[in-house]
């Protein structure tokens, strides 16, 4: 079954059947943010990946997954922390029951909610659940563009004071002499991850809460404190590969496992970039893969070459990168980070990764 074919026949079953009965049980009938939160958690399926988890917390299966799907309604409805998510659980009957809490007394504390999150985070929830969904709604489809992008994410907690490289040894300019043997250039990082596997290349990356720099649409200079977020997005905004850095990590040094990464889940032709990821070796590794790689040029203080007619036409595909990273952050709690350190921050973002995921597969047949 095609991809349309399949979303269209699930969003026929939810108007048709699931919702009617819904409202039916219910006192009132749902809004369309909880008509929303109804079609993702019926497409995310999380409680199928939380009732399978070694009980490490104290919490039974039923609410386990109960917490999972607060947690995946805390980043549909965009709420700045857990607390607020508490209070609508407490002051919606409807909101209750869709997340799996039968009675109001039912609701946990605070700190059960942190305990229930960590432990998520741990195991890496939010990736095993985005996987499931990559695999059942795009590795069958042949993806025509992949757009990689990095953002920027605010963080909330001290920055890591980097150690000073070394100043190597200078070396000696001109040729050498007769018999004289010099050391090799050290191997770049590029090079060396065009031999590595996705996780050996992304185990090598730094992950920590730092200080990033970049230029801003103006042409501004402007800081953050905290990380970066690096994706790979098919042409209808779905997101099939991601990776979370810190905030100063060239975004460059990302693109070549990002790109093992998303060609070991689906089947895609083309690979665009913007003028930071210009560099040789993500040439040959995307040329390796079968891809052909479409990277806006970075004249690097000289005059720039400008793509081809037909290079530029597909690279205008790349902003839907962009359109997913503001989704993320202004509709599903990309600026709303209140925990700390990177597996948790990760697993935060992963909630709102799946919500859009879903979400953007019922906007496909609108």
């Amino acid at each position: 079954m095609k991809l349309r074919e399949a979303v269209s026949w699930l969003t026929g079953t939810l108007q048709r059947n699931l919702i009617p009965l819904l409202e039916e049980c219910g006192e009132r009938p749902l809004t369309g943010k909880e008509r929303q939160l109804v079609s993702i958690l019926e497409l995310v399926k999380i409680e199928k990946f939380a009732g399978r988890l070694p009980r490490r917390f104290g919490r039974k299966p039923k609410e386990r997954q109960a917490l999972a799907r607060a947690l995946v309604a805390k980043a549909v409805y965009n709420h700045p922390h857990t607390r607020a998510t508490m209070e609508a659980l407490r002051g919606s009957p409807v909101f209750r029951r869709l997340c799996g809490f039968v009675r109001r007394s039912d609701i946990p504390s605070e700190a059960t909610f942190s305990r229930a999150f960590k432990e998520f985070a741990k195991i890496g929830l939010g990736e095993k659940v985005h996987q499931a969904l990559v695999a059942q709604w795009v590795t069958p489809e042949l993806v025509g563009h992949i757009s990689r992008d990095a953002t920027a994410i605010q963080g909330r907690e001290k920055p890591v004071v980097k150690p000073r490289p070394a100043k190597p040894a200078p070396r000696k300019k001109g040729r050498p002499r007769r018999g004289e043997v010099r050391e090799p250039k050290p191997e770049t990082r590029l090079e060396r991850q065009g031999r590595q596997s996705a996780p050996e290349a992304l185990a090598e990356l730094p992950a920590h809460c730092d200080v990033g720099t970049k230029k801003n649409s103006k042409g501004y200079k402007e800081s953050w404190r905290g990380f970066k977020l690096h994706v790979d997005v098919t042409e209808c905004c779905l997101p099939v590969s991601l990776a979370l850095t810190a905030a100063s990590l060239h975004d460059s040094q990302v693109a070549i496992p990002l790109m093992k990464l998303t060609s070991a889940r689906v089947d895609y032709l083309y690979d665009l970039m913007d003028a930071a990821y210009d560099a040789q070796p993500i040439y040959a590794v995307s040329r390796s893969l079968g891809h052909v790689p479409i990277i806006d040029k970075n004249g690097r203080g000289r005059e720039v070459i400008p793509l081809a007619p037909h290079e530029a036409a597909r690279y205008k595909e790349r902003t839907v990168a962009e359109r997913f990273n503001a989704r993320l952050k202004e509709e599903f709690g990309g600026s709303n980070v209140m925990v700390r350190g990177a597996q948790k921050v990760t697993l935060h973002l992963m909630f709102g990764v799946i919500a859009l995921f879903a979400d953007q597969l019922l906007k496909l047949i609108a």
